[in-house]
């Protein structure tokens, strides 16, 4: 089986979803509550989460596994770089870089933090609880990641080279597993795709 771009293309719901979202906040920011909480539920999409499971799934039918002996081997907590996760600084810079967009599947990805603002500005609507059943299908969807093209437990280290933008299917679909043990084709190898997605940054 050839190396893939991603595990699956985004759903054609979750694109609507993010023009939904868009449109929500725009309503927000002009003061019509009524109406982006409307748009906010609408983007509550019940089939973005079989797109999103059938990724994220630990069975799931579209993540492929294969031994390559050239990989290099996990490594043991006490061995692997203390700090995981990109700083404040970093994270600005990926999103400028890729477009706010997954670079495996091009799904729009917003913030955790500009997700909490909203779920508190919404918290009937936009929900976001400790399974990820109980969560609002778009924001679950477009949460962004930080994923580290050689992962974290294998060498991987926090170099801005190093850490691409993606969804959190294509996060949590990959695991700690490198591109090629997944089939996959290393993303940086094309520019970043851009679009007009704001990553409801403008929400206040």
């Amino acid at each position: 089986m050839p190396n893939r771009i991603c595990f699956r293309e985004p759903w054609n719901d979750a694109i609507r979803a993010s023009k939904l979202l868009s449109e929500a906040v725009s309503e927000h920011l002009a003061g019509n509550v009524s109406k982006a909480s409307e748009l906010f539920a609408k983007a509550n999409i019940e089939s973005i989460w079989g797109w999103w499971n059938s990724i994220a799934w630990p069975k799931s039918p579209y993540v492929k596994y294969r031994v390559v002996d050239t990989a290099p081997p996990s490594l043991s907590l006490e061995n692997r770089i203390p700090i995981r996760m990109p700083n404040s600084d970093m994270i600005r810079k990926v999103h400028e870089r890729d477009g706010h967009c997954c670079r495996f599947c091009w799904m729009p990805v917003i913030r955790k933090e500009i997700r909490e603002r909203i779920s508190k500005a919404y918290p009937d609507i936009v929900t976001f609880g400790k399974t990820n059943r109980s969560r609002h299908r778009a924001f679950l969807a477009m949460w962004a990641q930080y994923d580290h093209i050689l992962p974290h437990s294998r060498w991987g280290d926090n170099s801005f080279e190093n850490i691409v933008l993606t969804c959190s299917a294509c996060n949590f679909g990959r695991m700690n597993y490198t591109l090629e043990e997944v089939w996959l084709s290393d993303p940086r190898a094309k520019p970043p795709i851009k679009s007009d997605w704001n990553w409801l940054e403008n929400f206040k």
